[in-house]
């Protein structure tokens, strides 16, 4: 087991595990750590733990110390040069009329590069665009080109739901969802009805997709026949979030009527 503490860099980013090494350090502490592009300033989402070796990926990096007064005050200071420099950014797009959408801008603490973040529909050749920006912040300039999910989850805004978006407030990373999980919701297949901002799938419909499994294994399928206390009959549809099916049964004056029943009121009849 090896000793770690969990440090986000954006809000709703992903958490990165540093070895605190003997640093007296708790969660909800500001941190400066090493990371791969250099000293980085970070929020501990994840106090002190334990984890197991597999877990973390190599090589573990070190927490350098805990954030001192001066170095929020850096940081501070670099989100706001992160909005002058969306501007200038913006301008430069501009004149070199490039097909491209300007998303967000981050300077690493140590302010040794600035990272521009994009979106376009293509390859964009923005080789004069970062000669332009690196003569105006002399320093190390990095374009990066973001997907639709990425561009939502900076951005943020309000969902179909009427709240803000998941992938904007808590969803660290981004998850596969497919149309499979839709349907199995008994959701509708309208596109509009199941995409979020982003254009893409709802990231919602993976939070019960194992649930609607589980109930869907002990579902009988549509069409099969089972005895129920109103007598024999077929399911003619099926409701995995009550657990309960529709069958066809015949009444006591011979004609077909749909009742439905939760599923320990039935049972299923082999097929002849």
């Amino acid at each position: 087991m090896i000793k770690v503490v969990g440090v986000r860099f954006k809000k709703a980013g992903k958490i990165y595990y540093f070895d605190p090494v003997d640093i007296d350090i708790k969660k909800d502490e500001y941190a400066i750590v090493e990371t791969a592009r250099g000293i980085e300033f970070g929020h501990v989402v994840v106090g002190p733990k334990e984890i197991k070796e597999q877990e973390i990926v190599a090589p573990l990096k070190e927490v350098i110390r805990i954030a001192t007064e001066e170095d929020i005050k850096r940081h501070e200071e670099n989100k706001q040069k992160e909005e002058e420099a969306f501007e200038v950014c913006g301008k430069k797009i501009e004149e070199h009329k490039l097909q491209m959408k300007l998303i967000d801008v981050e300077y690493t603490f140590d302010n040794n590069k600035v990272i521009f973040y994009f979106t376009a529909d293509g390859r964009v050749d923005f080789r004069e665009l970062v000669k332009d920006l690196a003569s105006i912040f002399r320093t190390r300039i990095e374009l990066r080109q973001i997907g639709v999910r990425d561009e939502a989850k900076m951005i943020g805004g309000i969902g179909p739901c009427g709240i803000s978006l998941c992938c904007s407030t808590f969803l660290g990373e981004f998850e596969p969802v497919s149309i499979k999980m839709a349907k199995e919701q008994s959701l509708s297949l309208n596109p509009t009805k199941i995409s979020g901002l982003c254009g893409r799938l709802m990231c919602c419909l993976k939070y019960e997709h194992e649930t609607y499994e589980e109930v869907l294994k002990r579902l009988p399928n549509v069409g099969q026949k089972v005895r129920t206390p109103r007598g024999n009959g077929i399911i003619i549809n099926t409701n995995p979030l009550l657990e309960m099916v529709k069958v066809k049964v015949k009444a006591e004056d011979d004609t077909e009527e749909i009742v439905p029943f939760v599923l320990d009121e039935i049972k299923l009849l082999k097929n002849k």
